[in-house]
């Protein structure tokens, strides 16, 4: 078998398709133990910790900060506007690091974290930290999706496992003591540190990945690269995102469900979004979205469970410190260390569920099991009253803990298991594009139906003091241990009701998440890696000429089979 320099391959000639060079003998991937990669993926991991924990430091500091600002017509926003970048920039990430490599737009990607949260950071009003956390979002959106194409460039799917567990594990974690930090942060009336901390870490983040992240970029001239992209198709896809997003976000809030600027938004982003799946299947030679990315049942399954759980984990991270902190009283460190639950059981079960599909080469045990739980979780966390006894509230939050922990890594195995492996990054990318886009519906459904349902509760001498299009949670929340009894009582009531609502319609979409592991089958996960993008120092096997029959067995043989 012939070998051929990796700086001799013109652009024209870089495997796209099935015709990425793998390698076929899992046995060969002792390159995990080696210093290379463990300095990788470290530098992976940092990445993925910063952004996840200012995603969600937030979610305690929120009423400070839309108190700070005076914007409680606009708190949602700062959620939503971050979510909204990482979702649409999520497409064209993926055809970016085709084209360009990986290493390049991760570091993109990190420097425009780092712009965004000093903007975020020196925010005067809401608008400025809302247009901080735009960029924010693009950067984040771009780190998740690399982070997560990177170690699939790295490790077969079939020995993934334990990095999965380990990858969503600090995820998970970061995700926890955000909470803790943004609480901290915003009852010491230091918000702003939130942002300026990303500022040091992010640093390093970068430092790591330049210094350190030294996989392959794909030769070739600028305009060369440029060709590749699909650009129509990732025009679509934001516009559509960004409209239906935006839909969502004036519902029940800003206009009524039934307001002609609620259903225009609405229906135009989602036929934009439709249009872009129809023209991704008919119209570019190279896709950012390949037809056969989303047309296998299993696949399709996973995006499905993939969305729920965006959903239903988005609205545990916003809305519990919501119900301490409105119903107990409790201060933002405080109501940050009373979801501690939620941190000590969501990453060690992340990491149980990554190591056990490993173990096992299955992976519905691990969606079903964590749907159930999540279902019952759910159902108990509607029955918190502002009354709650401790033991019940700390309960409740395991068990829904353990259900979203086992999630965060066991849609991605059923995601890529029927697909070559030079599917990966496209498949990849829809994967962290169902994520995102889900996450901000978590926030803006969750901030509709408390809305809505607040304005049915609350007293009336107390509603009454809020003018018309403000956030009445979080405008609602600092002023509520200054009220008399027995008004403060029957406001406490209120919001312990109207969450109510929001965790029964989690449980509703628990249902479906678990119905859609019905379409899931168990498919022999790949022992290969695709090494187009792999580690420097891995020469041996980038360009070999692969024999036709082998690579078809390669790519092929994990393929699903129709029933």
């Amino acid at each position: 078998m012939s070998t051929t320099s990796p700086t001799d391959v013109p652009l024209s000639r870089i495997p796209t398709g099935s015709e990425a060079t793998v390698n076929t003998e899992p046995q060969n991937t002792g390159f995990r133990k080696g210093s290379a990669f463990w300095l990788s993926f470290t530098a992976i991991l940092v990445c993925t910790f910063v952004s996840a924990l200012d995603l969600t430091a937030i979610s305690t500091a929120l009423p400070t900060i839309t108190d700070s600002l005076a914007g409680g017509d606009k708190f949602v926003w700062v959620g939503a506007a971050y979510g909204l970048a990482s979702a649409a920039i999520l497409p064209l990430s993926g055809r970016l690091a085709d084209a360009f490599g990986r290493r390049p737009v991760m570091l993109a990607s990190v420097g425009l974290f780092l712009v965004g949260s000093a903007v975020s950071g020196a925010a005067q009003n809401m608008n400025m930290l809302i247009a901080g956390r735009t960029v924010q979002g693009i950067g984040s959106g771009g780190i998740l999706n690399l982070s997560e194409i990177i170690v699939s460039d790295l490790v077969p799917l079939a020995e993934r496992g334990m990095f999965m567990g380990i990858f969503s594990g600090v995820w998970a974690l970061a995700s926890g003591v955000g909470p803790p930090i943004g609480g901290a942060l915003s009852q010491a009336n230091a918000w702003r540190w939130i942002f300026y901390l990303n500022l040091p870490l992010i640093g390093i983040a970068f430092f790591l990945v330049l210094f350190f992240l030294r996989v392959r970029t794909p030769p070739g001239s600028v305009r060369e690269k440029l060709s590749r992209l699909d650009v129509t198709g990732n025009l679509i896809i934001i516009i559509g995102t960004t409209l239906a997003l935006i839909g969502l976000t004036w519902g029940g809030v800003a206009y009524k469900w039934s307001d002609a600027h609620t259903l225009a938004t609405l229906i135009i982003g989602f036929i934009f979004i439709g249009l872009f799946f129809v023209y991704e299947w008919l119209v570019p030679k190279e896709a950012s979205i390949p037809w056969d990315v989303v047309s296998n049942r299993t696949s399709v399954s996973a995006y499905l469970g993939t969305f729920f759980h965006g959903i239903t984990s988005t609205a545990v991270f916003y809305y519990i410190p919501v119900y301490f902190q409105a119903c107990k009283g409790a201060s933002p460190i405080h109501s940050s260390v009373q979801t501690l639950p939620v941190t000590l059981i969501i990453a060690p079960f992340a990491f149980i569920a990554g190591t056990s599909v490993q173990l096992t080469q299955r992976y519905r045990w691990a969606n079903v099991t964590a749907w159930c739980l999540l279902l019952i979780g759910f159902g108990l966390l509607s029955t918190l009253k502002a009354g709650t006894s401790t033991g019940k509230w700390v309960g409740y939050q395991i068990v829904a803990s353990a259900g979203l922990g086992l999630l965060f890594p066991a849609t991605v195995f059923p995601v890529l298991a029927p697909l070559p492996v030079s599917r990966n990054a496209s498949a990849l990318a829809f994967f962290s594009f169902a994520r995102t886009f889900a996450q901000t519906w978590g926030i803006t459904i969750g901030s509709a139906i408390l809305q809505n349902q607040l304005d049915k509760t609350l007293p009336p001498q107390f509603d009454a003091q809020f003018p018309a299009g403000v956030q009445i949670a979080y405008a609602a929340i600092p002023v509520i241990g200054g009220l008399a009894e027995p008004l403060r009582s029957q406001v406490r009531d209120a919001f312990a009701a109207s969450l109510k609502v929001v965790w029964q319609t989690m449980i509703g979409i628990s249902g479906v998440g678990l119905l859609s592991v019905g379409l899931m089958k168990e498919v022999p996960m790949q022992g290969q890696v695709d090494e187009t993008y792999g580690l420097h120092h891995e020469t041996k096997a980038q360009t070999e000429s692969i024999d036709p029959e082998k690579q078809t067995r390669a790519e092929g043989g994990a393929a699903e089979v129709a029933p």
